[in-house]
């Protein structure tokens, strides 16, 4: 395998940064807000043996496929989101957190017979204690996929990419990607695609999809223990799919990207400290989007995507990246 590290210069990467600025990105998946209970637990409940959490503040930000919308805009780039939201306060707070981003709104559609997905984590000193989540996961009924459709298509042709952000929630479902990802192959547009599905088939064509190394192990059949777990694997995963790379995150391990020919390159992980890794992700999705739409090839894209993961790992609950964060790491990579 070739590392990576030898590969990329730093001031290409930066100067691809600094071409993220108002570059658009069609962001389509569930989107989501994510609210934090932060605390501190002095006592055990004398009801059952669970800590109190004596609470000290609550703050909300967005989750899921729209904090891929948010780390693009905090990169600079204008996210232009296509989702569902519920006809509630949560669905009103999503909608008012994309205009703050000063993103387009017109793509979320909203439906009454739904709740607005919403995660919520306690965290007291520094440690998540527990999480509750209130969604609906129920696979959206025809009438809202041609709502979807008809949205992705309007928005489509002013943007350079697509990422697809795929967390389970109902949108993504085998018939709107059979629709949705031709379109945008046709139109010549990059496309990446962020997967929970475990027959990664329903996403293709694409430019990319990003597996963790459990999603995976669930599309190649096979237990991924070793490295050579992870070559087999992967390989297997390329040749069954219509996709041109595929890049498997493996948290602390990294990342390993897998090109056509057999070229396997591994990244190595460079974060400093690991605090949370919450929507980091979310993180990697939206910057190997915007490098390669900033016209890095895939495997300097994914270094960037990687250097940006370790700055997110190092901030406490959901985070994003700037670009005079990310161009001040990559002067000491």
């Amino acid at each position: 395998m070739v590392l990576a590290r030898f590969k990329c210069n730093p001031e290409t990467l930066s100067d691809a940064v600094r071409k993220f600025r108002n570059q658009r990105i069609l962001v389509i998946g569930d989107v989501m807000l994510d609210r934090f209970v932060w605390g501190s637990v002095s006592r055990i409940s004398p009801e059952a043996p669970v800590p109190v959490v004596e609470i000290k503040k609550e703050t909300t930000c967005l989750g899921g496929a729209a904090n891929v919308a948010a780390n693009i805009r905090a990169l600079g780039a204008i996210p232009i989101p296509v989702g569902v939201i519920g006809d509630d306060f949560e669905g009103r707070r999503l909608r008012h957190e994309f205009r703050l981003l000063g993103s387009p709104v017109a793509g979320l559609v909203v439906d009454r017979a739904r709740a607005t997905s919403v995660k919520t984590r306690i965290v007291a000193h520094h440690q998540q204690v527990c999480r509750t989540d209130r969604e609906d996961r129920t696979p959206i009924p025809p009438a809202l996929h041609r709502r979807i459709v008809s949205r992705f298509r309007k928005m489509l042709q002013s943007c350079a990419a697509v990422v697809v952000s795929d967390y389970a929630k109902g949108l993504i479902t085998p018939a709107l990607l059979k629709e949705i990802l031709p379109m945008a192959h046709a139109s010549g547009r990059i496309v990446c695609v962020d997967p929970k599905l475990k027959d990664l088939g329903f996403y293709r064509p694409a430019t990319v999809i990003t597996p963790n190394t459990l999603e995976a192990e669930r599309a190649s059949g096979m237990t991924i223990s070793t490295r050579q777990d992870l070559l087999r694997a992967g390989r297997r995963i390329l040749r069954s799919l219509r996709v041109d790379y595929l890049l498997v995150t493996r948290g602390e391990e990294g990342m390993t990207l897998f090109q056509g020919g057999s070229r396997v390159t591994h990244i190595p992980t460079v974060a400093r400290e690991v605090f949370d890794v919450t929507g980091a992700g979310d993180t990697v999705i939206s910057t190997l989007t915007l490098g390669l739409a900033a016209g890095l090839p895939i495997l300097q894209a994914a270094v960037l995507a990687n250097v940006a993961a370790g700055i997110v790992v190092g901030k406490l609950g959901t985070a994003t990246v700037t670009p005079g964060e990310l161009i001040e790491r990559l002067r000491s990579y």
